[in-house]
Parts: C-alpha cells; structure tokens; sequence
C-alpha cells in the first residue's frame, strides 16, 4: 500500500555534489521519522541521517556538515543533499520510513508499516 521511491543516485567526482529523493505514494497519513541509511560494499549498513515530523535531523559523525536531509510533507518527499562527496560515500543508498496509511476507504483502514526504498548507488571517483 506505500511505496518509497527513490532517485538521483549517480557517478560523481571527489569534492562533487549529489542530491537524493525518496517519493512516498499511497494513501499516506503520515511518515513518520524517515530514516536514510547506506551500504558499502562489504560493509554493514549504516545509518546515515534521520529527521523528525518536525524537522529535527541528526547525522552520523562521519557525514556531519556535509549531508542535509530534509522532508517536504505536502509532497511526502525526502530530500538528501550529499555535498564535498568523499570516495569512502560510496554505497547503495537507502531510505527507510514508518508510514501510517490507509488500506481502505474509511477511517478504521488506518494501517501502520515499516518501508524501505528501493536503493540508489552513489558512486565517487577520487
């Protein structure tokens, strides 16, 4: 019933800038603290920003005052802007949110579930 789509992923040289956009469509109440994680190659997953309904964001130290992640609620869209991209970003890229949706018609159909994107690679050249 939601589906978070992402795009924007591509090649980019060290120092360069990228930005990233996951698209939530369903019938969306809310999402609820979206999450953006990443996955290098042989390398766990590690989350990389999050950001409240409010606006609040935090960073993991090694993306700090380089990445931005934001959310537009009326496009229920988020927004990651990678910027001075390093070769140690380069991964597949994922956004992960709590959605609250409606599987029906009426109210009572109001539904909550886990989602992840389907991942976009990042690719910086030194």
């Amino acid at each position: 019933q939601v589906q978070l789509v992402e795009s924007g992923g591509g090649l980019v040289q060290a120092g360069g800038s990228l930005r990233l956009s996951c698209a939530a469509s369903g019938r969306i109440f809310s999402i609820n603290a979206p999450r953006w994680y990443r996955q290098a190659p042989g390398k766990q997953r590690e989350l990389v920003a999050t950001i409240t309904s409010g606006g609040s964001t935090n960073y993991a130290d090694s993306v700090k005052g380089r990445f931005t992640i934001s959310r537009d609620n009326a496009k229920n869209t988020m927004y990651r802007q990678m910027n001075s991209l390093k070769p140690e970003d380069t991964a597949d890229y994922y956004c992960n949110a709590d959605c609250t949706y409606y599987s029906g018609s009426s109210l009572s159909s109001r539904r909550r579930g886990d989602y992840w994107g389907q991942g976009t690679q990042v690719t910086v050249s030194s």
